[in-house]
């Protein structure tokens, strides 16, 4: 199958699972009357064989298809880390089956025949989910690149600075001086483009999870603590 009267080669695509082909062309007909393009797959493996265009929108699967169902695709494409939103629209379905899909991070469920307007409306906040996440995504991806960017030491002070540390508290805990601090803490605000803590802020909480995560003395070697003396002289490159 391709896709079916395409409009654009970047706006909204929705891609029809369905083993029924009267149902995939009535819902490319109405998909089509409000200027949304679609796909159309038979089954899931066509479907999963399929190489596809990268555009924001949503999949619309039936539920009982003969071979793997569309709550066994929705379970392989989680677990290949494809985050694509799904509506079911099925005529088998059941109350048990609803809560699966919906714990499994389904937008909608819905029985045929659906309204119109129903279905529409349920594509309608697939894509939107989708294109959040695009965005999402990007700004992700764009934190992760600027953080590559940081030394080791910058990386602990950006991890200390957002825990609300303070420069010499942030001196006591990596046991260097707070001229240094701020040296290490202006340079990564000019890495990470941030222009204020507001901002900082927001490009800390678009970094992954897993990095936001780590502990500081994961995110390099942590020199060892030390009262400083008054007497000591300090190197500002330390």
């Amino acid at each position: 199958m391709g896709l079916a009267h395409s409009r654009t080669t970047d706006g909204p695509l929705v891609i029809l699972v369905d083993d029924d082909a009267g149902v995939r062309e009535a819902l490319e007909e109405l998909l089509l009357s409000v200027g949304i393009d679609s796909m159309q797959f038979s089954s899931a493996p066509e479907f999963l064989n399929a190489k596809l265009p990268d555009r924001p929108g949503c999949l619309v699967l039936d539920v009982r298809m003969p071979g793997l169902s569309g709550i066994d695709l929705q379970h392989i494409l989680a677990s290949k880390g494809i985050l694509i939103p799904i509506v079911f629209l099925t005529g088998h379905g059941d109350i048990a089956m609803s809560v699966q899909a919906m714990k499994s991070g389904a937008v909608d469920f819905l029985t045929k025949p659906a309204r119109d307007q129903t279905f529409l409306d349920a594509v309608s906040a697939a894509i939107a989910a989708d294109v959040a996440r695009r965005v999402v995504s990007t700004e992700s991806t764009k934190s992760v690149a600027l953080y590559k960017t940081l030394t080791a030491r910058e990386r602990q002070v950006l991890h200390l600075v957002v825990t609300g540390s303070v420069n010499k508290q942030i001196a006591f805990e990596l046991g260097i001086s707070e001229i240094t601090v701020k040296l290490h803490r202006s340079n990564m605000m000019k890495k990470l483009h941030a222009s204020s803590i507001t901002h900082l802020f927001g490009v800390w909480q678009s970094l992954p999870a897993d990095i936001r995560a780590l502990p500081v003395e994961d995110v390099a070697p942590v020199a060892k603590k030390s009262n400083p003396q008054p007497t000591a002289r300090v190197s500002p490159l330390a």
